[in-house]
């Protein structure tokens, strides 16, 4: 056995691709009308096909739950932050944050309220807490990551 995807419900999967296709610059691997598979390993399903193909009603489908995400990394993140902001259909989680671990992130609702998550890859925080004169040490205690990947960065 093998796990091949995570798949999301959603309402129009028109409007579903158009977003994950020009806010995240996801390509499609393919299309299936009612479902669509992203070459980033995740896919959307048409709800009312879904609905019945599990046997349940429009209301057993909780839209904004707050249970999941999709999460993706950027290596540009301040571009696409950028980027971001000129988009008036993004409805912010929350603004763009440094978690604990240093990592900065943002987090929105596609157009169904699934939460997407944007980060920057660790090997970018990593790189930027080394420039800013930590030692492999520090960063590794501040990241949460191994001095062996923390020296792999440097």
């Amino acid at each position: 056995m093998r796990f091949v995807c995570p798949l999301i419900v959603v309402r129009d999967v028109k409007v579903s691709r158009a977003f994950y296709e020009e806010v995240l610059d996801q390509q499609v691997l393919h299309d299936h009308g009612e479902n669509v598979i992203f070459e980033g390993g995740f896919a959307i399903h048409l709800m009312s096909h879904f609905q019945d193909l599990i046997g349940v009603a429009e209301n057993d489908i909780a839209p904004r739950s707050n249970n999941a995400e999709l999460y993706f990394e950027e290596d540009d993140l301040d571009g696409f932050l950028t980027r971001l902001k000129g988009m008036d259909s993004v409805n912010y989680v929350h603004e763009p944050i440094e978690q604990a671990w240093g990592q900065r992130a943002v987090r929105f609702y596609d157009p169904d309220m699934h939460i997407i998550e944007v980060g920057e890859p660790m090997e970018s925080v990593v790189t930027r807490f080394l420039e800013s004169g930590f030692s492999v040490e520090e960063t590794a205690r501040r990241t949460s990551m191994p001095e062996e990947f923390v020296r792999q960065c440097a």
